[in-house]
């Protein structure tokens, strides 16, 4: 029998290729599409914690905004607070592509826990983020 780590990567490896072939069509990547949907929850972010919590590294997450911000989908402006601190915004045009995303990203998930009963699906939910939470 496989071991747990090696079903999760299976798992993660799946998903990405299905989430990549679903945004794709859209003009971005599963890793922009992970930014994005971290500015849609936690808007006003520097680039370092959008990295955090993108699941990228600090030095990858400059072209990605580059990229993202050459497309409309998101700005930048000085914090207030910290002159020499950006703050990445989630523009109009960005919550746009985020909502067209919306229903297939949906079916994704669908597809994963379709042969799940609604119990064994909030288990398995459930059971993730106790995972998580123990390695975090």
């Amino acid at each position: 029998m496989p071991s747990l780590l090696y079903l999760v990567k299976q798992l993660e490896l799946a998903v990405r290729a299905r989430l990549d072939e679903v945004v794709r069509a859209h003009g971005i990547t599963a890793l922009q599409y992970t930014a994005l949907t971290v500015l849609e929850r936690h808007d006003g972010l520097s680039a370092a914690q959008l990295a955090r919590d993108s699941f990228v590294t600090a030095q990858s997450i400059a072209d990605l905004v580059r990229a993202l911000e050459t497309r409309g989908l998101i700005s930048r402006e000085r914090n207030a607070e910290n002159r020499r601190e950006l703050l990445i915004h989630l523009t109009g045009q960005g919550r746009a592509l985020l909502a067209a995303v919306d229903a297939p990203v949906r079916g994704l998930e669908v597809r994963m826990i379709t042969k799940l009963t609604a119990g064994q699906a909030a288990e398995f939910r459930q059971s993730l983020i106790t995972a998580w939470q123990s390695m975090a």
